[in-house]
């Protein structure tokens, strides 16, 4: 922050031109917090397009405010955020295009991440209830403990490390599929337990009556699991020959569809799941082999709004193709 020592013209032609930016850079930050408020008015538009709803932000200034101690950089290029005159119910032309890309892999995680992710795990869970009580206890395991729970799932073999990048060896994937659907591969049970200790803690739950349910849990899970993977050694039928690499066939997984020649190379799947509509077999077979879908109904958009189209295959990728409505 700065201090009451002002300094002269010629103490700042002295400094360096990285040094006296640094001290501009705080004297405007520090004059900012005693600044007027920057004031601007947002407009945001909904387009109706074969309903579908696109969505437009325009801003308008009103007053900089303490934006007037930040002058803005003349490498930067000024844009215009305002929208033209509106009224609703008015009818507009709209070209829609399609923007073609790659997708890329996720990134492996490195062992940080790991921790990190035990930490903030809460935010995948629906339960607001139980996304607070994971949010107090900071996830699974504590500081303390979390470096050792990633060392123990090491040493017995699930997840190798190779200069800091987590990979899952194949007896892990066999775990995954063991404990995949149950209270075991979620961080609700974590919330569900510390929520009974609180409970303990506070005089109102048993020790009993927790070690005892955790007890028929773990029983229960004895009885289940080789069902389970039983079930997940069933020979698949293939649902069609692969449309990219040709060799192989595609497969049904739990919440997709791959390629049998995925360990050769080939990267082709299709989403068990696409806007909040299932893709049965039949879909993806005709995606396979006649490159196109009859009709689906119930897709939904980011906007919850549910509507019909026609998925089509080019490119090895799956586009939308609308029905022509009269306007």
């Amino acid at each position: 922050m700065p201090t009451k020592s002002i300094p002269t013209e010629k103490k700042l032609q002295g400094l360096s031109n990285e040094e006296r930016n640094l001290y501009f850079e705080i004297l405007r930050t520090t004059l900012a917090m005693f600044h007027d408020d920057y004031v601007y008015e947002e407009t945001k538009v909904k387009t109706n397009v074969h309903e579908l709803l696109f969505e437009t932000t325009g801003k308008t200034e009103i007053s900089k405010g303490w934006k007037e101690l930040f002058p803005q950089s003349s490498t930067k290029k000024k844009e215009d955020d305002s929208l033209p005159i509106l009224s609703e119910q008015e009818r507009v032309q709209a070209q829609i295009n399609i923007a073609e890309g790659m997708t890329t892999p996720p990134k492996p995680y490195t062992e940080g991440q790991l921790i990190n992710m035990m930490k903030t795990c809460g935010k995948v869970i629906d339960n607001e209830e139980e996304m607070e009580i994971l949010k107090e206890v900071e996830g699974i395991g504590t500081e303390a403990t979390r470096s050792g729970i990633i060392e123990t799932i090491k040493k017995h073999g699930y997840i190798t490390v190779t200069k800091n990048t987590v990979s899952i060896t194949k007896k892990g994937i066999v775990l995954c599929e063991a404990i995949e659907g149950n209270l075991l591969s979620s961080p609700a049970m974590t919330a569900k337990w510390e929520s009974y200790l609180k409970k303990i803690g506070n005089g109102e739950g048993s020790p009993k009556f927790f070690i005892e349910s955790v007890t028929k849990f773990i029983e229960k899970l004895l009885v289940e699991t080789p069902k389970q993977m039983g079930e997940t050694k069933i020979e698949v039928k293939p649902i069609a020959t692969c449309p990219a690499c040709k060799k192989g066939k595609i497969i049904a997984r739990k919440s997709y569809y791959v390629c049998t020649e995925q360990e050769n190379g080939c990267k082709q799947t299709f989403p068990g799941m696409l806007l909040g509509k299932k893709l049965t077999e039949t879909n993806v077979r005709d995606l396979c082999t006649k490159r196109r879908t009859n009709i689906i109904k119930g897709f939904k958009s980011k906007n919850k709004k549910k509507f019909n189209a026609i998925l089509t295959f080019k490119n090895e990728k799956i586009e939308f193709e609308f029905l022509n409505k009269q306007s």
